[in-house]
């Protein structure tokens, strides 16, 4: 889960003004052939009953294998503070094992509790019918990604996006041939204005028959977009989430500044150690340490390019989009010359739908060089910039 300098609300879920009926929570159509044709794993179905059954049940049904001869027995996990994570024996065992396909139960249970106490969802207490809330652990953004877009989307329909945007969500896009349209967007994340503009070419009819040529879904960052560190505005998500409502179109999150992300296996443990309080304490530290990082490359940034780049101060995430000036493509400045000034960054062609269109910008990232890194990767990009000029 990620991480936010940002207010603790729900990114792009404000209540809806009143509650929905049954019948408007069902998502069904939304869903591609496939997907719908797809039906639960009789044994991953075991699997989930086993869990939940007492220890006297005599179990000859699944495949799963013998945790005795699984050559991890135990550990002992060091996190900050001089604190540790015990994983006994039989945790390891649990741990190694096969599991239920939406997650650990604990673990899912410790993420559903989180969000109903701090982002309390209105469908956190709906009946499944109605679309009650649920969790699935994926291993990376990447996976729930690839999941959502081969849940919903066949070939022609369009989707709405504000790009640049994580070339991993392009890669998993394009091979789908979907219509990408792109939402134009500010240092304040996507413009409502612009938004509404493009969805007015359909009419009400086209929305209220469900036709195929209807937007699908929006997917955005909200928080600290990467690449270019935008984030929306809670009058803008407000907007949004209104246009989403009258055009009848999902909204797609994908949030990994929100909170930290943590490795999978431990997390469970490490959850039920700190509590809601310890997590929350750490992720104040965590964002105080990105905090001074991003400063750190803004005072680098104004002591070499004030006169050669354009960028806004991210309010959220890990990097700065910065535009060159005078320069139409960085695709050769960075990926050939910058190389040989040694510094790295990402040429921002990389985050266009169209990543053969040329882009004056380039992304770099705060995360992990030291304030004296940051210093001298800016002036040899200064130097580089003034070269190619």
């Amino acid at each position: 889960m990620p991480s936010s300098a940002g207010s603790r609300r729900c990114p792009l879920r404000p209540p809806p003004p009143a509650p929905r009926r049954p019948a408007d929570m069902n998502y069904s159509r939304f869903i591609t052939t496939v997907s719908a044709a797809r039906k639960p794993s009789p044994i991953r179905l075991l699997t989930e009953l086993m869990q939940k059954s007492p220890p006297s049940l005599i179990s000859l049904a699944g495949g799963a294998p013998n945790p005795n001869v699984f050559p991890f027995k135990r550990a002992t996990v060091a996190i900050g503070h001089g604190t540790a994570v015990e994983i006994g024996e039989d945790l390891m065992k649990r741990a190694l094992q096969y599991s239920a396909s939406a997650g650990i139960p604990e673990l899912l249970s410790w993420l559903k509790d989180f969000q109903r106490n701090l982002h309390n969802p209105p469908t956190a207490n709906y009946s499944p019918e109605q679309g009650q809330m649920e969790v699935c652990v994926t291993t990376g953004s990447q996976e729930g990604l690839c999941k959502v877009f081969e849940m919903l989307i066949n070939p022609g329909d369009n989707i709405l996006l504000d790009a640049p945007t994580y070339s991993g969500t392009l890669a998993a896009l394009r091979p789908l041939g979907c219509n990408i349209i792109n939402v134009p967007s500010d240092q304040h994340g996507i413009i409502p204005k612009a938004l509404k503009e493009i969805l007015s070419t359909w009419s009400s009819e086209d929305v209220k028959n469900h036709s195929h040529h209807v937007p699908k879904f929006l997917y955005t960052i909200p928080n600290g977009c990467n690449p270019t560190g935008n984030s929306l505005t809670t009058e803008r998500k407000k907007e949004i989430y209104q246009l989403a409502r009258k055009y009848d179109f999902l909204i797609i999150e994908d949030d990994p500044y929100y909170f930290l992300q943590f490795e999978k296996i431990m997390i469970s443990q490490l959850l039920q150690q700190w509590g809601e309080k310890g997590f929350l304490e750490h992720i104040d530290r965590v964002v105080e340490f990105y905090r001074t990082q991003r400063d750190a490359m803004l005072i680098a940034a104004d002591k070499w390019l004030k006169d050669l780049a354009e960028w806004y101060p991210p309010a959220a995430g890990m990097f700065l989009w910065i535009k060159i000036k005078g320069v139409s493509d960085t695709q050769q400045l960075i990926m050939e010359k910058a190389l040989q000034k040694e510094v790295l960054l990402v040429p921002g062609g990389a985050f266009n739908i169209n990543s053969s269109e040329p882009s004056s910008y380039v992304r770099a990232s705060f995360s992990l060089s030291s304030p004296a890194q940051m210093d001298l990767a800016f002036k040899r990009l200064a130097d580089l910039i003034k070269e190619a000029l």
